[in-house]
């Protein structure tokens, strides 16, 4: 550092120093403040301090630090890193890097002779537990550190690396009681990093579960200053709708790229990402060479070059979707630019982090709307970031499906004991609540294929032995280890040029829906279709004017409960002295909602109820998100359809939601409090939404994770409805037979607290049920309305171009009365 002219901040000496006392624990601080170097500097003060004459001599000192990190993009930056500050200090260290991309001969060479550090994702450390004598690699482990672990926490990947490490410790642990190591065995460390989540001590608790120890969190007190600059349309429409504006303020960015080094440009989709880039160049084509675009279907040695590119200052500007939200320390750029609501607070200042990456630099962000209501969100956003309001990442509980996964990784490697290896998952946070019967009851899964599948050889994949339970069959130890992880994605279809050269991958269930001769654009490129062939989508280039831009499955975020808290505090300042810039420009459209309806206070409910020619209108304004509006609508048409017999089309946004019928919808004063009531919810969840369908969905993906479908060998995938058809079969097996399977009842718990949200939805009603109702009859639609509607009319499959025209008709008719 002293080199460099560095001077290390306050945590990063803290965190050397909890390192050194043999303390475990979590870093927090913002990005672009060396995290990385807080721990992994700490390793290497370690070994020093452990041979302070020969530190510089000594040469093969088998794995100390073991860096686990999500995302491959990142492994070879940090492993850059790495390797300079090893260098600088005159050190024989190694660093290898361990993920799908490393060839076979550095994977032979690295279990021949363990570099200092490897660099890994969960995927690839679980490979690693299906060799014979893995224990033998992390004897001499000192550090386990976990990298962007509020990433992985929330989700599967989480359970799995939480899972890796616990099995990784119990083996050092073993190691050491059988004395085989000829040395005084120091117990590994474990060290997470992490940026700021709402519930930092939890994050710790769960990362740490397995030492049963409490360890600590080094928190920078650094305060990074981020400036959020609003892009202010020149002219606000009264009656917005979703998508429509942002592509007419493309221009304003223009000015902004060429006046940066470097810029990203966020867009929450796949698809708009397409889109934006072709606007981009068509309105300025000089940028053209000097913008590319990034997301997660392109093909990846483009999508390297990208990074690269930006890196080295080629591009001036990148179009990306999440692909690009984890920033590394080690590649900022100078300014940011969010195209339309990042729906999350966290999400908003990780992307904002990415410019001014540097200490002591400010972040500067962009935020351009692509409905006018997103102005409110704007306002939103700045006031959550002032008020440090970001959100929690839930820990995930009892993922059998990866349980099941593990097991069998285990039982190609070593092998395992029920008792023991029962008594390890336990420690684990995720699993601490696991029952001896439904162990037993995973057990006989893997062993017989439970009560349902007996019958059937395939699943009799786990042998007992002597006590140890195996996986002897070498096809299926194969089929596993190629199918390790818990990312289960749509089935993706190559695409390539017809001369040779990929282009991306495209999900096949938009590609099924195409014609050969149908244009559509990938990776900023217009293709026209030729064939499939063999999970290959052969394309020729096309000079067409129009073409399809890809909708991916799960392109639609939700509204988090925090940004949608503040958003209710936000509204109520609207047309107050308290209103800010954003909320002063829309000041004509809250001047005509409250006109014609309300402005909805932060205690209260607003519900419009609107007739026109298409029907009657039910309008709700909860400002919880898509996902509790869509379960919330579908209970509330349940309700109401308790009291008369009548049938809804229901749309929603994040604001709100719209229930439409042909005859008049029966809500007023004397029964709108109890249709928003939490009591019977579970049981009006069950009975108003199709959730034997959902659950369908949700235990293909667990079908998948656990290894009851196998997708296929490389190059010959089972198509995406094979698959369903598989994991619906085994489903309704499962139902008729099992009922009480504990993958089934991992489906239905699933869908109620993933696609649900129920413990969410809960506290809406009971918030709705604290707040007034208040309940409005307005002559035309309202401002509010509007957008839901038209998301409705997006949904009757009309093309753009209709839709565009009645939009327009509607806009023209409504501002005229």
């Amino acid at each position: 550092m002293k080199s460099k002219s560095f001077k290390p901040f306050s945590f990063q000496e803290e965190t050397w120093q909890y390192i050194l006392d043999g303390e475990s624990g979590l870093v927090n601080a913002p990005t672009g403040c060396g995290k990385t170097y807080s721990v992994f500097l700490g390793a290497l003060m370690q070994f020093i301090n452990d041979h302070p004459e020969d530190y510089s001599k000594l040469k093969n000192n088998r794995l100390q630090l073991l860096w686990i990190t999500p995302l491959r993009a990142l492994a070879k930056d940090i492993g850059r890193a790495m390797e300079e500050a090893i260098e600088s200090l005159g050190m024989q260290w190694k660093v290898g890097i361990r993920n799908g991309d490393t060839p076979v001969a550095e994977r032979a060479k690295q279990k021949k002779n363990m570099p200092e550090v490897l660099i890994i994702t969960p995927e690839s450390l679980h490979l690693i537990l299906t060799q014979k004598g893995y224990p033998e690699l992390f004897r001499s482990l000192r550090i386990i550190a976990v990298d962007e672990w509020h990433e992985l926490m929330g989700g599967k990947r989480g359970v799995q690396t939480e899972l890796a490490i616990n099995r990784i410790i119990h083996a050092g642990l073993s190691s050491a009681r059988q004395g085989r190591s000829g040395q005084q065995h120091n117990a590994t460390q474990l060290w997470g990093i992490s940026a700021t989540i709402g519930n930092l001590t939890e994050a710790k608790d769960v990362l740490l579960s397995t030492l049963n120890k409490a360890g600590v969190i080094v928190k920078a007190d650094i305060h990074k200053p981020i400036e959020v600059h609003t892009i202010i349309p020149d002219e606000i429409e009264r009656y917005p709708w979703s998508g429509h504006l942002g592509i007419k303020l493309a221009a304003t960015l223009v000015p902004i790229i060429e006046q940066s080094k470097t810029s990203l440009i966020f867009i929450n989709t796949r698809g708009m990402s397409e889109t934006w880039y072709q606007t981009l160049l068509t309105i300025a084509p000089q940028l053209a060479g000097a913008i590319a675009l990034h997301h997660g279907s392109i093909e990846q040695e483009l999508r390297l070059w990208v990074e690269e590119a930006l890196h080295t200052e080629k591009l001036k500007a990148v179009v990306c979707t999440a692909s690009l939200d984890l920033g590394v320390d080690f590649r900022p750029v100078d300014t940011v630019i969010q195209v339309g609501s990042p729906k999350g607070v966290a999400r908003f200042l990780q992307r904002a982090g990415r410019s001014g990456h540097r200490p002591g630099e400010v972040s500067k962000i962009y935020f351009l709307p692509t409905h006018s209501l997103e102005l409110v969100e704007a306002a939103a956003l700045k006031t959550a970031i002032a008020e440090e309001a970001i959100e929690s990442k839930e820990p995930m509980l009892l993922c059998y499906d990866v349980l099941l996964q593990y097991l069998c990784t285990l039982a190609i490697g070593e092998g395992f004991r029920a008792e023991e290896i029962y008594a390890e998952i336990k420690s684990t946070w995720c699993y601490a609540d696991l029952q001896e019967n439904e162990w037993q009851e995973l057990l006989h899964h893997l062993t017989d294929g439970g009560n349902a599948l007996q019958q059937y050889d395939e699943y009799h994949k786990v042998e007992l032995e002597g006590g140890v339970y195996r996986i002897n069959n070498k096809r299926i130890a194969m089929r596993h280890r190629m199918h390790i992880g818990t990312i289960v994605s749509d089935a993706m279809l190559k695409v390539k040029f017809m001369s040779g050269g990929y282009v991306g991958v495209i999900e096949e269930w938009f590609i099924s829906r195409l014609e050969p001769g149908d244009v559509f654009t990938l990776a900023g490129r217009n293709l026209e279709l030729v064939m499939i062939k063999d999970m290959t989508v052969l394309v020729r280039k096309s000079s067409a004017k129009k073409s399809i831009v890809p909708s991916w499955n799960g392109g639609r975020m939700s509204l988090t409960a925090n940004l949608g808290h503040i958003l209710r505090q936000t509204f109520a300042q609207a047309l107050t002295p308290l209103a800010g810039i954003e909320l002063q420009s829309l000041q004509g459209l809250f001047e005509l909602q409250r006109d014609l309806s309300h402005i909805p206070r932060e205690d209260e409910l607003l519900i419009e109820q609107i007739e026109d020619r298409d029907g009657f209108h039910l309008l709700v304004y909860p400002f919880e998100g898509r996902q509790v509006h869509e379960a919330m609508s579908a209970i509330l048409a349940y309700r109401i359809g308790q009291i008369r017999p009548i049938s809804f089309s229901i749309s929603m946004n994040d604001y709100g939601f719209e229930l439409l019928s042909d005859q008049p919808i029966p809500v007023d004063d004397s029964n709108a409090a109890e249709l928003f009531t939490d009591e019977n919810l579970l049981a009006d969840i069950q009975r108003s939404i199709n959730s034997t369908e959902m659950a369908k969905r949700k235990f293909r993906d667990i079908a998948v994770i656990g290894g009851l479908i196998f997708q296929g060998f490389p190059g010959q995938h089972q198509k995406a409805r094979h698959l369903q058809s598989s994991a619906s079969l085994l489903f309704k097996v499962f139902e008729e037979y099992d009922p009480g399977n504990i993958l089934l009842r991992q489906a239905y718990n699933e869908v109620l607290v993933q696609q649900m949200d129920e413990v969410r939805l809960r506290q809406a009603l009971q918030r709705i049920s604290q707040s007034r109702i208040v309940l409005t009859f307005p002559q035309k639609l309202t401002p509010l309305s509007f957008p839901i509607i038209v998301d409705g009319l997006n949904r009757n499959n009309l093309s753009s171009e209709k839709l565009e025209d009645r939009i327009k008709k509607m806009q023209e008719q409504l501002t005229a009365l």
